[in-house]
């Protein structure tokens, strides 16, 4: 099994990823998504890493190993929702079914002046957020990913969306670049979104218990959001099928608060609050996990003492 998730290869390449978009934009996505069966077949059993994660994750779900259907039809799920990203980007929402649950309360926050992290995961769609940014186009909203992973399919979405680039905190640039680019972004009643269920290599890593082990989660979201001083309100888009999705907000804390004196049983219970949302929401929609490595694999765990505050002095410092 994949020992981490940064050492597998971008699915499909280049010229694959480019095909598809030229597919796409040129018969319609009821065509395209003809394409997406033998894809499914493809990558189920060339990629076994993939296919044994698979096995793994619906095992932990359900109490038995996954089977080739579920297998072949969580990839399907996967494939839908990086088809539908063409789509979002060239014709933002139109087609699409997108239900809104949740925002009355993000919306209210926004309304008052409040920055907000979005917290969400490898879980669905995180492209359909562009509901959001289409129906409050006064908030500014910054996605803050890992540019350098996937290039040919985030050159792709760049050539589709120009504008993306200027709404996207590479985490190339380093860490207080980046937590000085969230802060000015929420200072301005805006948004941040992040994803918080995989760490980079030597990120500083905590365990909380999700579908009933123990497995890493990365640290930092939580210790940008001690320092930013903003609600994190998880946010997921999850797939439906067909051209449905649900876009789900949930306040995760008003504040998150990490006491110099408990720090770490502080960290260990937002980590554990966020994990068992997700759990619930994979039980309600478990064809929306989309973390093909071995989640539950052992990384570089710490205490937060020192790590918390050589970030936090930095951060003031600048």
């Amino acid at each position: 099994m994949s020992k981490h998730w940064m050492d597998r290869p971008e699915a499909g390449g280049w010229f694959a990823i480019w095909l598809i978009r030229f597919i796409a934009v040129h018969c319609g996505r009821g065509f395209t998504r003809l394409f997406l069966y033998p894809i499914t077949l493809y990558f189920y059993f060339r990629r076994g890493p993939e296919r044994r994660s698979v096995r793994d994750y619906f095992g932990r779900l359900t109490g038995t190993p996954g089977t080739p259907v579920q297998g072949m039809r969580l990839i399907h799920a996967y494939a839908s929702t990086i088809l539908d990203r063409v789509y979002l980007l060239m014709r933002g929402t139109r087609g699409y079914q997108v239900t809104l649950v949740g925002a009355d309360e993000l919306h209210a926050r926004l309304d008052r002046g409040e920055g907000v992290m979005l917290l969400g995961a490898h879980m669905g769609s995180f492209d359909v957020l562009r509901v959001l940014a289409t129906r409050k186009p006064q908030y500014p909203l910054k996605l803050v990913m890992d540019k350098g992973k996937t290039p040919a399919m985030t050159q792709l979405l760049e050539a589709l969306a120009p504008d993306l680039a200027h709404n996207i905190i590479d985490t190339a640039r380093g860490g207080m670049d980046i937590v000085l680019a969230m802060s000015e972004a929420v200072r301005a009643g805006g948004m941040v979104a992040l994803l918080g269920d995989r760490g980079r290599p030597h990120e500083l890593m905590r365990e909380a218990t999700f579908l009933g082990a123990p497995a890493p989660f990365p640290a930092n979201p939580w210790l940008i959001a001690s320092l930013l001083k903003v609600p994190v309100v998880l946010c997921l888009g999850l797939y439906r099928g067909g051209n449905r999705y649900d876009l789900v907000f949930e306040t995760l804390t008003d504040r998150v608060e990490l006491p110099r004196a408990d720090r770490n049983p502080a960290l260990d219970a937002y980590m554990g609050h966020y994990a068992a949302r997700l759990e619930h929401h994979l039980r309600q929609s478990p064809y929306n996990w989309f973390n093909f490595y071995d989640f539950w694999l052992p990384q570089t765990t710490a205490a937060a003492e020192h790590v918390l505050d050589d970030d936090i002095g930095q951060a003031h410092a600048a």
